[in-house]
């Protein structure tokens, strides 16, 4: 290669590299503003004592993630949370997966059925909470209205301790399925149809193709839905602040809501930013760990 040849490559070389940081830089500058910055930003805070006016905040190392797993509402809210993320995140992917199959299918009014499923996903989450208020208000809700026709009694299903999470857990698996059922019809709509044909050939039923070549194709959008839903189940506020507050007895307080308790109704802003911390890190370790137990099964390794 000749000494014009050469520079030429490396000209060339330089060229593409700048072009291609270049693209990059809105994203990373995007990404350091509103990503790794607040990550550092907390993961510091999280450090550090509550400060007041005559004590200074000082650093204390872990001191603070200490005091939240001795902290008994921590552990209430952490039990909620996990037994919320165990209820909503399978009923709902399950009812989403119902949804696409049957909205895909050859029916009447298809894309009204379409329609009727997303429709909750595009109501705004206030207005959600609000419309379920209508359901379970005592003695007046729907919910009540129909129970008193079987001589059941009234419920006041956000006020006690026993129905309260579940139903909140109601509201969400109702919200966010149609949102699910979306990436499934997506999905469902590349698999071809010579597959259906062939599996018609060979004899096989509905249900078997279902099983057995329909289901293993929606993997990737399985694993991506999982993840999704794993990070809906931290970050539900909104429905909170309508329908229950956190109540009764911190039945539904979850740990977003309690994040955003200790920083802007108690002050305690070292103490979210270590159990922000905390949920970073459990997130990022189930969704390694999806990623991991799944990825042979999605790609048949």
């Amino acid at each position: 290669m000749t000494a014009n040849a050469t520079d030429f490559y490396h000209s060339e070389r330089r060229r593409r590299a700048i072009h291609g940081w270049l693209l990059l830089t809105p994203t990373l500058v995007m990404l350091t503003a509103f990503a790794f910055y607040p990550s550092i930003a907390t993961v510091w805070t999280s450090l550090f004592s509550r400060g007041t006016r005559r004590n200074p905040s000082e650093f204390v190392g872990l001191e603070n993630y200490a005091r939240l797993f001795e902290d008994p509402t921590f552990r209430e809210v952490a039990l909620n949370n996990i037994l919320y993320a165990a209820v909503t995140i399978p009923i709902s992917i399950a009812i989403a997966l119902v949804m696409a199959l049957w909205a895909n299918s050859k029916i009447p009014a298809r894309g009204f059925v379409r329609s009727a499923y997303f429709t909750p996903t595009v109501l705004p989450m206030i207005a959600a909470a609000n419309l379920w208020l209508f359901f379970y208000t005592p003695g007046f809700g729907v919910l009540d209205q129909i129970l008193s026709l079987f001589g059941a009694p009234s419920v006041n299903w956000l006020g006690q301790p026993g129905t309260a999470l579940w139903a909140v857990c109601a509201v969400t698996v109702w919200k966010e399925s149609g949102f699910f059922m979306i990436f499934y019809l997506a999905a469902l709509q590349t698999i071809p149809e010579d597959l259906r044909e062939a599996a018609e050939i060979e004899g096989a039923s509905r249900w078997t193709y279902t099983r057995r070549v329909v289901l293993p194709l929606l993997m990737p959008t399985t694993l991506f839905v999982l993840v999704n839903a794993l990070i809906n189940s931290v970050k539900l506020i909104d429905h909170l602040f309508i329908l229950t507050k956190g109540g009764p007895s911190n039945s539904t307080k979850l740990i977003l809501y309690y994040i955003w308790e200790s920083a802007f109704a108690f002050f305690d802003a070292p103490a979210a930013a270590a159990m922000t911390v905390i949920v970073l890190i459990v997130l990022g370790a189930v969704a390694a760990l999806q990623f991991r137990l799944l990825d042979r099964r999605i790609h048949y390794q």
